[in-house]
């Protein structure tokens, strides 16, 4: 969807301040950087001339600079609105490492620090304020901005306005009030995750309707994709972690809390360090945990989907899921925190039949209108359909969210293409050993019929071994006949009770399918593939033989670690590995030289630059 252009008027203390020239030097000055990517400079021109916008980009593709450059640019101060307080004290530090007056108000500050604040605020002491939406919408907060000069409002994890969306927070959709009391002021809204129905929520609810719009691709190619049929996924995923993994900082997702303690306690067995993260463990745990993951290499972080959003830790080299999440948004979002920095990631999922019953009988439990309920089986559909795909993962999740994708060599089913088949016959068979057997057995039982178990107690006690459909699928295996179940309910031909002990039922598409005498094809089983290590490695291998001297980059990120620990802020804080490694392959030796390093900005240098410069000295030296 295509916005026109913004055409409010504007107060004079809102009319632009600067020139379009002046984001550029504030981009190489500033942050270190020559050229904007994709999207970023017609953004950032947009807003700076008074323009209100929703920006979707991909996780790590720059969509913060859409609102900290404009907000140095334009009178006042830029106002985000986080839905994290607990990062927001490491978004503020990151800022004012650049020599940007940064400031945060939350509810975990003492109240004078937050008067002193809001003081600097109104005196225009402050380029930048992060603010959680429950703070924004305070009647004093609200008083206070009136008397301020405001540069800007900046929506953060936009995605969360939106009731389609799949983090809906009710504070966020009150944020329409801004274009009402506002109405000069410009908005941007911004998501990295957000389907077209989700879009037109988000736009509609904020009143962008005047403004435009900037998609970006949904494409992360550093990251690679993998689906693998669920067999002990504890194992499954230390297998993953060790052989490609065993020095990276990770997440692991899990479904219940209880399933985040075990796996974290027996990750830490097993030689790893493991630190749980659930919304049930005490708020100060969870700190200390989240810090440790943010300021620690080597830590995996095992966590239920209460742990991840505004996550800025760029090298997390891992994302894997035990249990499938609830839809691709969902997915594609936790995925996107691996790779931050465009280096070589990997997304590792495991996914079994059971994970689609526990789904569908959450949004059946919830108390949402059945409208939302029907919106919410359809985007589990989409979800199980990857999972059971026989082409390219990459672009079946590009084409979901509307973007156009090609196979991308860089997920498991380019890089293994699984063997297909006409499935016709054998779902029918299975279809009607549902039908047949009363829709109330699970698969297990349902095999069990179909290939003719002759000493099963309870066929014979039910008749079933007198039905049409007893033995006529003897001659596949019984892995295969659970593969075509579980394709059989990614198709959602069939349904899981699992009220009713995983009880599967025809659905209406399983019912026309019968009727209509339609054809399918299916993904042939061909057991558990094992990745082995040189494979998981591959791309990262690839990459790291270009990147110059490993040692040095070593001492780099030393004398990183030790700058962090004694500032108490995150290593990334400081610089990301990618500046490191330019700093390893380009070894400059010069402050000038220094400042042509890709984010390294003047106040940077200026503070660390004659630190690594001698790091790089020193190195020299050994050869």
């Amino acid at each position: 969807m295509v916005f026109s252009q913004y055409t409010h008027a504007m107060s004079p203390l809102q009319q632009p301040a600067s020139a379009p020239s002046e984001a550029l030097q504030i981009l190489h000055k500033t942050y270190g950087y020559d050229h904007f990517r994709g999207q970023q400079g017609a953004v950032i021109d947009h807003v700076i001339a008074g323009g209100s916008a929703f920006v979707l980009m991909p996780t790590g593709g720059g969509k913060s600079l859409c609102y900290q450059i404009p907000s140095l640019c334009r009178a006042g101060v830029g106002v985000i609105v986080s839905p994290l307080i607990a990062l927001m004290q490491d978004q503020v530090e990151a800022l004012r490492q650049l020599g940007i007056r940064a400031a945060a108000i939350n509810s975990a500050m003492p109240l004078p620090e937050v008067r002193e604040t809001e003081r600097q605020i109104r005196d225009g002491e402050i380029d930048m304020v992060y603010v959680a939406p429950e703070r924004l919408l305070m009647d004093d907060f609200l008083r206070m901005l009136d008397g301020a000069h405001i540069a800007l409002f900046a929506i953060d994890e936009a995605h969360c306005v939106s009731q389609w969306g799949h983090d809906f927070r009710p504070h966020y959709a009150q944020l329409s009030m801004l274009a009402e009391r506002y109405p000069h002021v410009p908005r941007l809204a911004l998501t990295a995750t957000a389907d077209a129905p989700t879009r037109r929520d988000i736009v509609n609810c904020l009143g962008l309707a005047e403004g435009r719009s900037f998609i970006s691709g949904f494409d992360r190619p550093n990251i690679h994709y993998t689906i693998a049929i669920k067999d002990n996924a504890k194992q499954q995923v230390l297998r993953f972690i060790k052989d490609a993994h065993p020095e990276d900082s990770g997440i692991v997702y899990c479904l219940s809390r209880n399933g985040v303690e075990e796996t974290a306690s027996w990750l830490n067995e097993q030689g790893l360090k493991a630190l749980p993260y659930h919304a049930g463990l005490d708020a100060q745990v969870r700190a200390k945990n989240q810090q440790r993951f943010l300021r620690e290499d080597k830590i995996i972080m095992v966590a239920t989907i209460a742990f991840g959003m505004g996550i800025d830790k760029p090298d997390v080299r891992f994302v894997a899921h035990m249990n499938i999440p609830k839809n691709i948004e969902a997915y594609y979002q936790e995925t996107g925190r691996a790779g931050r920095d465009g280096l070589p990631a990997e997304a590792f999922m495991v996914y079994g039949l059971n994970d689609a019953a526990m789904q569908r009988n959450f949004i059946e439990a919830s108390n949402a209108p059945d409208a939302q309920k029907r919106i919410e089986h359809r985007k589990l559909n989409a979800l199980l359909g990857l999972c059971e795909a026989a082409n390219c993962r990459r672009q079946v999740i590009l084409e979901y969210f509307g973007d156009e994708g090609r196979p991308c060599g860089n997920c498991d089913t380019c890089q293994n293409p699984p063997e297909t088949f006409d499935g016709t016959i054998p779902a029918q068979k299975a279809l009607s050993a549902v039908y047949r057997t009363g829709q109330r057995f699970g698969v297990s039982y349902l095999i069990d019929v179909l290939t003719g178990k002759k000493d099963d107690s309870r066929i014979k006690q039910f008749g079933h071994d007198t039905l049409s459909v007893f033995n006529i699928g003897a001659d596949i295996a019984k892995a295969e006949w659970q593969s075509i179940f579980r394709q059989l309910v990614a198709l959602n031909f069939v349904a899981v009770d699992v009220a009713e002990h995983g009880g599967l039922h025809l659905t209406k598409y399983g019912q026309d399918f019968l009727k209509e005498k339609q054809t399918v094809r299916l993904r042939r089983y061909e057991g558990t593939k094992k990745r082995t290590k040189a494979s998981l490695q591959k791309a990262a291998e690839e990459f790291y033989a270009q990147e110059g001297d490993a040692a040095l980059f070593a001492a780099l990120k030393a004398a990183r670690m030790e700058l962090a620990k004694a500032q108490n802020v995150p290593p990334y804080v400081i610089f990301h590995d990618k500046t490191l490694r330019e700093m390893a392959i380009f070894k400059p030796d010069t402050m000038t030289g220094l400042l042509d390093i890709n984010g390294m900005g003047e106040k940077k240098a200026e503070r660390y630059g004659r630190t690594f410069l001698e790091v790089i000295k020193t190195h020299g030296r050994g050869y």
